[in-house]
């Protein structure tokens, strides 16, 4: 049996990746022609396969993608293919998720507002000179303080997409206090939601129109690329933020930025753009209702220790002819 790795690994990897399948083959590819040389004979391909690393093969059964998404990496030809393809997924659900959480506490506290006031020496409470209203206001008035903070317990938080990433985003909501739903594009598929209801991507309008913030965590496929353009952001209420945390290419920014711009929703946080790096002359910068970060969601001191977890039980498991872990719907890059 014959596995070949390319990009190459490093030599403490390899070694591990060895010791899990001692009687298999390594061939650690530090170059394209290498790797096609020796992939003619190989049984399994880790790493980045490309249409002309695939036309060199004679027996390939097994594909192992280094990342999650697929968007970059799938294929006519691999999709035809009848090699098993497995994918990086599970290594990021609670790092993204603690990102998550971050982002509705910022929004929920004003802390995004704080941080900017701060490098201007400005003290003065979210809402204006008018929070400073003590708690002396008689009954049934409104303390601008209440308005200018959103308490999470009751708040309602929607998920686009409940795979690892999102089950760990409603685990988290869920100590907060918050009300729970979300919308999957094969909900049949959901594993370990436990009371979040869950509904088929037909129900997303109805998911926006009820969240106050709304969650993206899906991948992009042929069928979520460009999905919230503006006719799907107008479901959102305009006291509703918008947290992208999946991928850039789901959301239109110039429909977000016109929503935006119209108070057509209260805010929003994106770690993922259709452009990246994100352009310093892009209108997104300048809202001060706006958290951006550079796709830096999933870092962790963690990842690298998961992520050769991963290949090493799965090299395990192809040379004792176990079941692989994360095999890929290929039709569907998911």
């Amino acid at each position: 049996m014959k596995i070949v790795i390319h990009p190459h690994v490093e030599d403490d990897r390899l070694a591990v990746l060895r010791a899990a399948a001692p009687h298999v083959e390594f061939a650690s590819a530090r170059d394209a022609g290498t790797a096609e040389a020796a992939i003619v004979d190989a049984d399994a391909f880790l790493g980045k396969i490309t249409p002309e690393l695939l036309a060199k093969s004679t027996k390939l059964a097994w594909v192992q993608a280094f990342t999650v998404s697929l968007e970059h990496y799938m294929f006519p030809a691999l999709a035809a293919h009848p090699c098993v393809l497995t994918n990086m997924r599970g290594l990021f659900g609670d790092v993204i998720a603690d990102q998550v959480m971050g982002y509705v506490l910022c929004f929920a506290r004003n802390l995004h507002t704080y941080v900017r006031q701060q490098l201007e020496h400005r003290y003065a409470p979210a809402g204006g000179e008018s929070a400073r209203v003590s708690n002396a206001s008689g009954p049934g008035v409104v303390n601008a303080m209440d308005r200018a903070t959103i308490p999470l317990a009751g708040a309602k938080l929607g998920i686009v997409g409940l795979g690892a990433i999102g089950r760990e985003i409603a685990r988290r909501a869920s100590a907060f206090g918050m009300l729970i739903r979300a919308v999957d594009r094969f909900p049949e598929r959901v594993e370990d939601a436990g009371e979040v209801p869950v509904a088929p991507l037909a129900s997303l309008p109805e998911l926006l129109a009820w969240s106050d913030f709304a969650v993206i965590a899906a991948p992009e496929t042929p069928e979520t690329r460009r999905l919230f353009d503006a006719r799907l952001l107008a479901h959102l209420r305009p006291s509703a933020y918008l947290i992208n945390i999946g991928r850039g290419a789901i959301v239109v920014l110039d429909d977000l930025v016109a929503a935006l711009r119209a108070g057509a929703l209260a805010g929003a946080a994106l770690d993922v753009f259709e452009i990246e790096p994100l352009p310093a002359d892009h209108a997104l910068w300048d809202f001060p209702n706006v958290i951006i970060t550079p796709h830096t969601a999933g870092y962790s001191p963690l990842i690298a220790a998961r992520h050769l977890a991963v290949l090493e039980d799965n090299v395990r498991r192809f040379a004792a002819g176990e079941p692989l872990r994360n095999v890929v719907d290929k039709q569907n890059w998911c």
